[in-house]
């Protein structure tokens, strides 16, 4: 039998799909499937959301999301975690935290899993960046390494467990240093 060729899917299309265990994304036109999560990869999730909620979620100022789909400039992206400013967080009719997020975090933490894509997940932070988040990380446990991306500026290769990783304004007492964020991998 022959299978005649199946039509792309746009976007509005792809977001009536069920959802995928692990996430799909809709990057340019294309499904794209995330790998399953790994143990190094949970444990810093897991870390950086409690780390980044204890500072913003008790101020009211930010709050961080675990693999949220954002919906935004032509893609769906879900981030391994998502930090949205306060006043930004979309809200449903009972006042509630909404389901669907129709628009970019104000910073996007991506962490590398093995086998993954540099390129693809760079291409992410990149289209947040463009659509008004207003930080970038790209953590890479394997490398022990964290590119920061400040939107306008050259991204930044931080490897030395000294140094301190820049965060956006919104959650600046929210301090971590490379070796600290490692660190969190030892048990």
């Amino acid at each position: 039998m022959v299978k005649s060729p199946t039509k792309p899917l746009n976007l509005e299309e792809f977001l009536k799909l069920p959802e995928t265990k692990p996430s799909s994304e809709y990057i340019n036109g294309e499904i794209i499937q995330k790998p399953m999560p790994q143990g190094k990869h949970s444990k810093l999730q897991g870390k950086l959301v409690t780390g980044i909620n204890e500072v913003g979620e008790s101020r009211k100022i930010a709050l961080a999301f675990p693999e949220l789909r954002c919906t935004f400039g032509g893609r769906s992206i879900v981030p391994d975690v998502a930090v949205f400013a306060w006043e930004r967080i979309p809200l449903d009719e009972r006042g509630e935290v909404a389901n669907i997020f129709h628009t970019y975090p104000d910073w996007t933490i991506e962490i590398l899993s093995p086998d993954q894509s540099q390129t693809k997940v760079t291409g992410n932070i990149l289209h947040c960046l463009k659509h008004g988040s207003r930080f970038g990380w790209l953590i890479d446990p394997d490398e022990r390494s964290v590119l920061v991306y400040p939107p306008k500026q050259q991204p930044e290769l931080l490897q030395e467990s000294q140094e301190i990783l820049p965060v956006p304004d919104l959650v600046n007492d929210f301090q971590l240093t490379v070796g600290q964020l490692f660190g969190w991998l030892k048990l």
